[in-house]
Formats: structure tokens, sequence, C-alpha cells
């Protein structure tokens, strides 16, 4: 029979879409996309951009029910693509916005870009379905830790491979919840590769439960409410225990500008570029505490463009010693290229302190090879940047060491990580700016905060995010939101924000061995399965020549 139309290879009708609806409960997961209106949401407590771990837990459960019974590797492979397809068009559809809206890439084009771009990363789950059907591992407990590796290399091959694009990883769904706990431990990939893992025993007990009987069953329920006991110990730790090992730096009082220059003009130099010089100067002017922040090309024009006097009038206003200022702003030249930076400006700093972009964004801050018909299609006044290095010394002001990221950068926790190689030295406290403008009002300004929230998990420590239209806010070091900004609004927040000095046993590994000790120990376990089928297989063989031979005459 030719496989490619043996049926058994082909996801039936049914198949097919409850791994789309999963998939589809996979993104809602990460940022609730309903209104808050609904009473039977309010019920279950699903709030609008908050994260729902449950429902990430209940959405892998369906994918790993389907590829439990399964009957080709390839039917569970095509499963988890179009699962992974629909999870990741519906985390980062709000792309479209960006391509197609301020853009002017066609409809059709645009549409085609994002679900091209799900459907490719899809692969890497895919590959993982297909593999943990094909290795058939022996035995309940053996089963869930061979798709927890594979679900494992699936999230860290789509995160860092080709850039990363890690947005949306399933570990993102609990910066709330019972799992949260083992971020300080294990980082949101470790994260990910508990959850699937208790996904599959989890959906493996109630396999099993539907064949037991009295007593045997209710073993088999206790059994499984220890694992849960166990894995609720991190949250109850988190949010019960006061900070044994944590040491504070002090608090810092900051002032956050949220200009809200809409997108569409916000480079125009008629319009948008006049008014965000005048309110973000005006602004940064009057604020009155220890520390002002602009977002991400809060001043939109190179230095050498700006009005005569401009750099000179702030640099002047928090000279005094009293006051500081971090402010995005594009810098370079023709000649030396261009950066997307940050500079810091206080007293006895000249030049003013500086940190320059390392992660760019694919087609928005650099070209990709053989893509520069793509981008020449796009209306986007950003090009080719150059990139800062991986390591910039922090922002040093009354006691704090503050680690300046922009926009997505703070998605890469294992690169944010290597600053706590000396803990002498480590940030404090981190700030990111961003412009989420380009996206309009969708989930991607939910998605971001989670994101926030997930690093202060990491590293226990303060996240302040300073955005052109939203989420302005203030996180602190147990990802708790303390202040924000209604977004797509103009405004101004006040705040307060304590720094920490302590190092979380994931800052410790992943700053001196990056994620090569998640991948090692992901790609051991696929090993040791693989090993384990091929020496199944050769019994097996041996069993069948022994039973042959037994029956010659």
């Amino acid at each position: 029979m030719n496989p490619l139309k043996d049926p058994s290879r082909w996801p039936t009708l049914m198949q097919a879409v409850l791994a789309l609806l999963a998939g589809g409960a996979q993104a809602a997961s990460m940022a609730w996309p309903g209104s808050d209106q609904i009473i039977a949401f309010t019920v279950l407590g699903l709030r609008h951009g908050q994260p729902v771990w449950w429902l990430q837990l209940l959405a892998v459960g369906l994918l790993a029910w389907q590829l439990k019974g399964s009957h080709s590797w390839q039917l569970a492979a095509r499963c988890s693509w179009l699962f992974g397809t629909a999870w990741l068009a519906g985390t980062f559809g709000w792309t479209f916005v960006a391509l197609h809206t301020y853009g002017d890439l066609p409809f059709i084009l645009a549409t085609f870009a994002v679900l091209a771009l799900a459907g490719l990363l899809a692969l890497f789950y895919a590959l993982a379905g297909g593999l943990f059907v094909a290795l058939a591992p022996v035995g309940k407990v053996w089963s869930a830790l061979v798709f927890a590796a594979l679900w494992l290399l699936a999230e860290l091959g789509r995160g860092t491979l080709l850039t990363g694009f890690g947005w949306g990883a399933s570990g993102y769904a609990h910066a709330d919840g019972p799992l949260g706990g083992f971020a300080r431990w294990f980082g949101v990939y470790g994260l990910c590769a508990i959850t699937a893992w208790l996904t599959v025993a989890l959906v493996q007990i109630l396999h099993v439960g539907r064949e037991l009987s009295g007593h045997r069953r209710s073993t088999r329920l206790a059994c499984a409410l220890t694992v849960l006991g166990v894995l609720t110990l991190p949250y109850l730790v988190r949010t019960g225990s006061p900070d044994m090992l944590a040491q504070s730096s002090g608090n810092l009082s900051v002032t956050l500008l949220q200009g809200n220059i809409p997108q569409n003009e916000k480079f125009e130099t008629s319009t948008g570029v006049p008014l965000a010089l005048q309110w973000y100067a005006e602004q940064l002017q009057i604020s009155r505490t220890s520390l002002a922040i602009a977002p991400e090309t809060a001043v939109p024009v190179l230095p050498q463009q700006l009005p005569p006097g401009y750099w000179a009038a702030l640099q002047q206003r928090f000279g005094d010693g009293q006051q500081a200022a971090l402010i995005g702003t594009p810098l370079g030249s023709y000649q030396q290229g261009y950066t997307n930076s940050v500079l810091g400006l206080k007293a006895s700093e000249a030049p003013p302190w500086r940190y320059d972009k390392r992660h760019l964004v694919p087609f928005g801050e650099f070209i990709p090879p053989f893509f520069k018909w793509f981008t020449a299609m796009m209306n986007i006044p950003l090009g080719d940047f150059n990139r800062g290095a991986l390591r910039q010394s922090p922002f040093e002001w009354q006691g704090q060491r503050v680690a300046a990221n922009i926009c997505y950068e703070d998605l890469f926790g294992e690169e944010l990580a290597m600053q706590f190689i000396d803990p002498a030295l480590a940030p404090t406290l981190f700030v990111n700016i961003s412009n989420l403008a380009w996206f309009g009002d969708t989930l991607a300004i939910d998605q971001h905060l989670q994101i926030a929230r997930m690093r202060s998990l990491e590293f226990e420590r303060a996240f302040v995010l300073a955005t052109n239209t939203g989420a302005t806010a203030i996180v602190d070091h147990r990802a708790h939101i303390t202040a924000s900004l209604a977004r797509h609004t103009r405004g101004i927040l006040v705040g307060s924000v304590e720094g920490r000095t302590s190092v979380t046993p994931y800052a410790w590994w992943v700053a001196r061995f990056g994620l090569w000790p998640l991948w090692l120990l992901a790609f051991g376990l696929v090993a040791l399965a693989l090993h384990a089928k091929l020496k199944n297989r050769q019994a097996n063989k041996v069993a069948l020549q022994h039973a042959g031979s037994s029956e010659a005459p």
C-alpha cells in the first residue's frame, strides 16, 4: 500500500479538529483572550490577559491522549504539527498587525507569512510527537520521561536555533499557579519539561484508572494526589515563606513614561517626532523620582538630527547628582552603523552610560540572508542594526545595578543570566524598554508582561517595564504586579521598586553553562529510549528465531 494513501497515517477529521482545538487552548493559556464581562469566564477564574496554568496542562494532555492512541509515528507527527501550528499562530498572530497595518504588506501575504512561520516552527513539535510514538517507550514512568525530554528538545530548538523565537513557550502559562516555584531552579524551559512530564503522567493514570477497580484504583488515585502534592510544594514555598536567602539592596523611586505615540506617526517628522520630543523632554524635566525611564526610541531620531541643545538640556537636568534618567534612542551613523540603544544620564557620567540592544528582531532590525525582497515590500523605517555585546555593564545608581534590555530581549533568560557570573556585579533589578505599538491593542502586550514576570521568578529580581503603549508596569521579585498604567493612554507611572542581591540556582548554573545541561539531559533520555527500543527489537528477533527453529521438523 502507498504510505501516502494509508488512512492510518493521516488524522481523521475528528482527530484534526481536536488537535487544532488543543493547540488553540495552549495559545490561550499564556494570556487569556476572553472578556472579563462573561460570567462563565469569571467563575472559572479566567481574566483577560492572564496566564491559565491548568488550561496549558489540559491542552498538552489532550495532545498526549491522541499520541497514546496513535497507530503510527506519521499520524502522531501530523497531529502534533496541527497542534503546534494552531498554538503558535494563535500565540503570535498579532505579528499580522505589524506586517499588514503598519508594514503595508498585502493582506494575503501577511496572513501567509504568519501561518508559514507558525507551521515552520511547529515542525519541532511534529518531530517530537513522531519520535515519541516511534520509540514507544515501555513503562509508564519511562514513557512520561521520554515525552518530557522530546518536548524539551522541541522548546529548546524553537527558542534558540536560527536566532530563536521562544515566544509562547508552554512554561509561560505558569507565571501564576503551583508550578511557578520551579522557575528559580530550572527556568522556563525546565518548566516546559516538568509540565510535559506531568501531563503524560496524568494521562497514563487516567488510562490505567479505567482498567482498575476497588483497592487498586484507590491506590492509583493516592499516587496521583501524591504527585500533585509534591509539585505544589514550590508554590507553597514561593507564597508562604519569608525570603530566607534574598537580600534587599534598598528601594528606588521611579517614574515611567508612556507617550502613546501612534505607530503610524512615530517616525513622521511633521507629527510623531516633534510630539515625542516635546512630551518626553517636558516629563523628564519635571520628574522628581530618583530614576526616570523613557521607552524604546522615545527619542525617535539620531542625536545629530535633534534640535540644537536638546541633549545638552537633558544632560544638564540630570547633572546635579540627585536624579538620573534612562532614555531609549537610536544611535550611530551611516559609516559606523546604527544601534537600538538606551542612554543613561547622571552626574559625573561623560560620555553617558550606554546599552546597545544585542538580540535583534529579524526583518525589523536586521534582514536575514535572501529576504531583502520581503523587507522591501514593507513600509518599516528600521533596517540593519549593529548588535551590542553579550555582557554590558549595568547602570549603577543609588546602590542599584540596573540591567537594561530592549523589546523582546527579556524573552531570552539564558542571555540575561550571563550578567550573574560574578554575584558582586550582578544586576539588582531589570529595566525593559519597549515599543509594542507595532502590534496594536492585542495580546502581545499581555504576553510580554507575562514574559517579564517569568524572568522575575527565574532571577528573583524586580522587573520594570517602560513602554510606548503598554504594558508599563512594575513587577516585584515575586512576579507580583505592584503598579501599572492603562494601556494605549498617555501617562506617567510613579512608584517604588526594591532591588535584590541574592543569586537563584537557575541564574548560577545558566550563567556558567548556558542551556547545555538541559540539552544534554534531554538528549541522554532520548538516547536511552532509543537504546532500549533497539535492545527490545533485537530480543524479539532472537525470540522469533528460537520459535521458528523449535517448530522446524
